[in-house]
């Protein structure tokens, strides 16, 4: 069973930068489509950004510009480079895959989430 392992969660302040990781284990990891969602209280969970295998990427509104999705050499971690972060930001942030798939199927694999909190 492939396991998604977040890490890099935060307390920053306003227009600071964080690095979300997510690490994938377990059997053969084969994924065409990786993301990262949040989830801030109160309101439901929402797509940040994805990746699909041959590198095209798509980011919410919200994020664009200031959010970088990317894909480690070995394939197997995901990475989320956060700038200019705001309080609005803040939310737990989950990886998600399609384990076996393509990004025309369900989310299948999840994180157990990393914290960023963002002050003003």
């Amino acid at each position: 069973q492939v396991q998604l392992v977040e890490s890099g969660g935060d307390s920053v302040q306003a227009g600071g930068s964080l690095r979300l990781s997510c690490v994938a284990s377990g059997y053969t990891y084969s994924s065409y489509c990786k993301a990262w969602f949040r989830q801030a209280p109160g309101k439901e969970r929402e797509e940040v950004a994805r990746i699909e295998t041959d590198g095209d990427t798509t980011y919410a509104d919200s994020v664009k510009g200031r959010f970088i999705i990317s894909l480690g050499n070995a394939k197997n971690t995901l990475y989320l480079q956060m700038n200019n972060l705001q309080p609005e930001d803040t939310a737990v942030y989950y990886c998600a895959a399609v384990v076996g798939g393509y990004c025309d199927r369900p989310f299948n694999t999840w994180g157990q989430g990393t914290q960023v909190t963002v002050s003003s």
